[in-house]
């Protein structure tokens, strides 16, 4: 059946029932009909026990079925949704129930400890143990499975990663219409941003849909049509399986998982056929040139990149052939939004000259949850500063240099670490690196490189003398470390983002250095 005039997932799931949604993690394919019953028995389950629009409803829920269930619930009955990363410690997720003022809290089993984390959080909060479900099974028991009366647009209530203070929630205002009134804009800016049209395509899911991106490819793929197929987490060999297997056609990923692929074994890579992809759409940290381009080495030009926050959504893109053209570009801005670079002062810089970054746009504009002081010193008026640092080349086209909160000063020079770390992940000896600026009484600060080696790889003089000169023709003298160490294994979120801050602070508090 041809879908693709039909407004959104639920017009599509009522004019074709049979059409495969969702693969799950165990294999179970459920159909566009059968998530729809889900979805509105579990809408009028939310609905019954008091929720209304505006109402908030939290899930910390592992990858499957029931986070999808969740999303689509809440989005047609004009709910906040606010996914919880199932990783936080009781009393951090008990800030966020809090915090958001959930009224319903449902929640997965991760290894079978999840469920007294929550409840001890819900305790916390003083959320009723009647207003506590394990999955979605006891809000949809003996509810109705008809479309809801009087639909509206929900919205996710995504919490920052809480980096530096206490998390918080980007807010939007709710609008009046229906889902499927509003998804045709949508369905317009990601045509323009990444080539995705509705019909039969196949979208991969790879990172918990507790992160913004990943959740928000889930919602897209199910309105446009697509069959999502869900991964637990990120095993390298796993998806080039589900890729070959399912026929997949697109998914989200980090640069992180791009360099753990490149390095698989030559024969375990080409015994996969990964010629269904066209659409790989990355987002969520800096991916070096040398890892994107041998990507496309192998599955072509397929890569789509788009930089924005959780704040600003989707705020630059490029395509793969004008990504190959301009290396290491973001891109330029997307439909409605407008890009300022800015300088000390706030005097706006010229082309080639990097400061920070502000965009604005006519898209919904947010706020900061209970937080409106927070809300106005992100912004500058109506431009928003997603916290990198920049520049534009004379055709428009952005390039990032780095956080503005992890720029290392050296002898008064500005020291991008995100390209130290690109330089030095290109050696085959490094399988994870971060760089961080540590106090020094000569330079203010000298350049750290904490290296997690490959297995197998010594690390020690040896080691650190080749990546010294393998720095020598890539980066100038003044950027190379002053002290490469190595690490075990370094810290990231399942997406894949570093927190240098986080990594310097355990540095510093481990060498005993006051934090400066």
């Amino acid at each position: 059946m041809d879908i693709s005039e039909l407004p959104g997932f639920y017009r599509i799931a009522e004019a074709d029932p049979g059409r495969r949604a969702v693969v799950d993690t165990d294999g179970t394919v459920t159909s566009y009909g059968e998530l729809l019953a889900r979805v509105n028995q579990v809408s009028d389950g939310l609905r019954a026990r008091g929720l209304t629009k505006g109402g908030v409803v939290a899930g910390v829920l592992p990858n499957g079925i029931d986070a999808v269930v969740m999303l689509l619930a809440a989005g047609q009955i004009g709910l906040y949704y606010v996914p919880v990363n199932w990783h936080l410690t009781s009393a951090e997720i008990a800030y966020i129930f809090g915090d958001c003022d959930a009224a319903i809290v449902v929640y997965g089993e991760i290894d079978g400890v999840l469920a007294g984390t929550v409840r001890e959080a819900c305790a916390t909060a003083g959320i009723p143990d009647t207003a506590v479900f394990a999955g979605t099974a006891g809000l949809a028991e003996g509810r109705s499975a008809a479309a809801p009366a009087d639909r509206s647009s929900g919205s996710v209530m995504w919490y920052t990663s809480g980096t530096t203070g206490f998390p918080k929630g980007v807010q939007r205002s709710l609008p009046d219409t229906a889902p499927e009134d509003t998804f045709p804009l949508t369905a317009y800016f990601v045509g323009v941003v990444c080539d995705l049209v509705a019909g039969d395509e196949v979208h991969l899911v790879t990172s918990p849909m507790y992160h913004s991106s990943p959740c928000a490819h889930v919602s897209l793929a199910l309105n446009l049509g697509h069959t999502v197929v869900i991964t637990p987490r990120f095993d390298p060999v796993n998806i080039l399986e589900l890729i070959q297997t399912y026929q997949v056609t697109n998914a989200m990923m980090v640069p992180t998982m791009f360099h753990r692929m490149l390095q698989l074994p030559a024969d375990v890579k080409d015994k996969y056929d990964v010629s269904s992809l066209r659409q790989v759409i990355h987002t969520g940290a800096a991916c070096p040139v040398a890892v994107k381009k041998g990507i496309m080495e192998w599955w072509g030009p397929v890569l789509y990149e788009y930089y924005g926050s959780t704040e600003s959504t989707i705020a630059f893109y490029v395509k793969p052939h004008d990504w190959l053209a301009r290396p290491g570009t973001v891109g330029r801005p997307a439909p409605t939004f407008e890009v300022r670079i800015l300088g000390d002062g706030d005097a706006e810089l010229p082309a080639g000259e990097p400061g920070m970054v502000y965009v604005k746009s006519a898209l919904g504009a947010f706020q900061y949850r209970k937080d409106p002081d927070k809300t106005a010193a992100s912004k500058r008026g109506e431009w928003y500063a997603p916290g990198d640092i920049g520049y534009l080349d004379e055709d428009g086209y952005l390039f990032l240099c780095d956080r503005r909160t992890d720029l290392i000063i050296s002898g008064g020079v500005n020291i991008y670490p995100a390209e130290i770390e690109a330089a030095l992940l290109e050696h085959p000896s490094v399988d994870d690196v971060a760089v961080i600026g540590v106090p020094d009484e000569e330079w203010g600060h000298k350049v750290v490189a904490l290296v997690q080696p490959v297995p197998g790889a010594h690390a020690g003089p040896e080691l650190t003398a080749e990546l010294l000169a393998h720095c020598e023709p890539r980066i100038a003298r003044f950027k190379h470390p002053r002290v490469i160490e190595y690490r075990d294994e370094l810290p990231r979120t399942p997406t894949g983002k570093l927190s240098r801050s986080r990594v310097r602070e355990t540095y510093l508090r481990e060498a005993g250095i006051p934090l400066a």
